[in-house]
């Protein structure tokens, strides 16, 4: 992707939490990254940066296109590129391709249940909550637990008749009071239980009477001047306020499904689908729909369903839909949640497609305004000058040298009122010596349409000459010689006046200065003025550096080329070792290169 290619979507992109997609042409993904903001984060990699890295700019060249999925949160984002990264396995993705897993909160499924921290989940009937993108958030809120609840932490197989055996003694936890001994009896187990179900409300996030008992403690604790001890209590308030027990992406408590919903106008229609495996989004797709007749939305996903399942290899036997009574056959379930985790599954897709729509819309309202301004100027440009067609395709050509010493010249191209950059082109000059501008406009004129007409490549509509009326008329003698003077509307500019001239015509045309059309024009003088300027400042410092090496007795010009070509610069040559420069240009070169080049160093020193 170029920016320009950027500049194109930029206005789509949101400012928003989510997961970015960098795809090849065959839509596999080359990079998966999360943001906070996606607009800002995805930016970042078509600014001007000189530090970024070789390979972040190799990935972005490669990229076809961008694909982005907003989610609610950052620690959702974190937690989707995760399982993004681990499903597709992106080629520049390299610091999540291990098996590394984000952690969960455990009730153990067994006789007086332990609850802790873990991040394997085994499926042995325990209770999951998480995954939780923070381990030092999680010790609080345990710590927190364990100080209103006291639980038992070991590992003991607490059966009745191991208690009843008085097989286990007490140990140093049951005597700091962060357990009240089940293991000899001294706890019922449904005093037990009753505490670990209101262990997993708070998990849930019903622990609006927690907090409240903290604020009490954490008030007592400041009127009594226990400042330290208030502070503390705080923290732990705080990591209560802050804490998620879900998250929209990941879910323990949903294993395989497929997510789809739908937006559409009156033309379009899109179609979003989260492939969900053991509880994790795993992929997401927005289909683009083009509707011909008046089909209603459940037509749509009837026939767009079993395509995308198809596409995406999918064998979820539940759906989860916007919409019932879809006939999808009588093998898949077909879900219409109302609440808990599916209704936030089906409310992420919901936001997410009705997103792409508002988007493609403003994306298409954009294009319609710009498309109107470029019109609005080229039809403008076309009555300023007369001329019988539409200027869609404009060519402007500067020529540039120093007393007549590295002659250039530069053709760009400018397409719907655009600067076309692929298609500029540049210019040594061959056949004219010393400063003769005329004859130098003559030859490139010549040898550009030349070669589009040999290549049976469309000419412009219109070709500006950077000049007065002596580079006008050799632009035009070299159309003549080609035959093509009644194809094309030529015109040469001034820069002194900026005026505007005709060939045959000694009156030139002023067009009024605050003209679109004339700020087309000076746009693509100066573009190709500094295109001509650039290329012809590289020829110069390459001729001033090929000069020095061919200085050297017995280094031909061919051997100084390749020597440049390969380490960038004559410092460099100096640097490298002899081996290194015989590699390039042969031992008897680089001795002679590198016996020079020593002796100049000494020389400055």
């Amino acid at each position: 992707m170029t920016t320009e290619d950027f500049k194109t979507i930029a206005d789509s992109i949101p400012h928003q939490p989510g997961v970015y997609r960098f795809l090849d042409e065959g839509n596999g993904i080359l990079y998966v990254g999360k943001a906070k903001n996606l607009k800002s984060r995805v930016s970042s990699y078509f600014g001007e940066r000189r530090d970024r890295a070789h390979k972040t700019r190799v990935m972005v060249k490669n990229a076809h296109r961008l694909e982005f999925t907003i989610v609610e949160t950052e620690a959702d984002a974190l937690l989707l590129e995760n399982a993004l990264i681990k499903e597709h396995r992106p080629r520049y993705n390299v610091m999540l391709r291990d098996d590394k897993s984000y952690s969960y909160i455990c009730i153990k499924n067994e006789r007086f249940p332990r609850v802790f921290i873990t991040r394997r989940v085994i499926k042995d009937g325990s209770t999951y909550f998480g995954p939780y993108t923070s381990k030092a958030r999680i010790k609080i809120i345990l710590d927190l637990i364990k100080q209103l609840f006291p639980l038992r932490t070991c590992t003991l197989p607490l059966n009745q008749a191991n208690i009843e055996s008085g097989k286990f003694k007490v140990c140093l936890e049951y005597h700091v009071k962060n357990c009240l001994g089940p293991c000899v009896g001294l706890e019922a187990e449904d005093n037990y239980l009753d505490r670990i179900t209101q262990i997993k409300n708070i998990l849930k996030g019903n622990f609006s009477a927690v907090k409240a008992h903290f604020k009490a403690e954490m008030e007592r604790h400041a009127e009594s001047m226990d400042f330290e001890k208030a502070q503390q209590i705080k923290e732990k308030l705080a990591a209560f306020e802050d804490y998620q027990s879900k998250s929209t992406v990941v879910s323990q408590t949903i294993r395989d499904v497929d997510v789809f919903s739908i937006a559409s106008d009156e033309k379009e229609a899109y179609v979003n689908y989260l492939k969900v495996i053991d509880g994790a989004i795993i992929h997401t797709h927005t289909q683009e729909l083009v509707k011909n007749l008046d089909e209603d939305e459940k037509e749509l996903l009837e026939y767009v369903i079993p395509i995308i399942r198809e596409r995406f290899n999918s064998i979820a036997r539940e759906i989860i839909l916007p919409f019932d009574d879809l006939q999808l056959g009588e093998e898949l379930v077909c879900t219409v949640p109302k609440i808990g985790d599916k209704r936030k599954l089906l409310d992420l897709s919901e936001k997410n497609v009705r997103y792409h729509l508002l988007q493609k819309q403003k994306q298409k309202a954009s294009q319609k305004q710009k498309q109107t301004s470029s019109e609005r100027i080229l039809k403008t440009l076309q009555e300023d000058l007369h001329m019988k067609t539409l200027p869609y395709h404009i060519e402007c050509f500067d020529n540039s040298n120093m007393q007549g010493s590295y002659p250039v010249s530069s053709c760009v191209v400018f397409k719907n009122a655009k600067p076309s950059k692929k298609d500029y082109r540049h210019f040594n000059v061959k056949t004219v010596e010393g400063p003769n501008d005329f004859a130098t406009m003559e030859e490139v004129v010549f040898r550009r349409y030349r070669r589009l007409l040999s290549e049976n490549q469309a000419l412009p509509q219109l070709i500006i000459i950077d000049g007065g009326k002596g580079q006008l008329s050799a632009a035009v003698a070299s159309l003549d010689k080609l035959g093509i003077t009644d194809q094309v509307t030529v015109i040469g500019i001034a820069k002194r006046l900026e005026e505007i001239f005709f060939p045959g015509d000694s009156l030139p045309l002023y067009i009024n200065k605050k003209s679109e059309s004339l700020k087309l024009i000076q746009q693509a003088r100066n573009e190709a003025h500094r295109f001509a300027i650039t290329f012809h400042r590289q020829q110069r410092s390459r001729h001033f550096t090929t000069t020095e090496l061919t200085a050297i007795p017995g280094v031909g010009e061919k051997s100084a080329q390749k020597l440049l070509s390969h380490f960038g610069s004559v410092k460099r040559i100096q640097q490298a070792t002899l081996t290194a420069i015989a590699e390039q240009a042969g031992m008897a070169v680089a001795k002679k290169v590198k016996e020079w080049l020593d002796k100049k160093g000494e020389e400055e020193e």
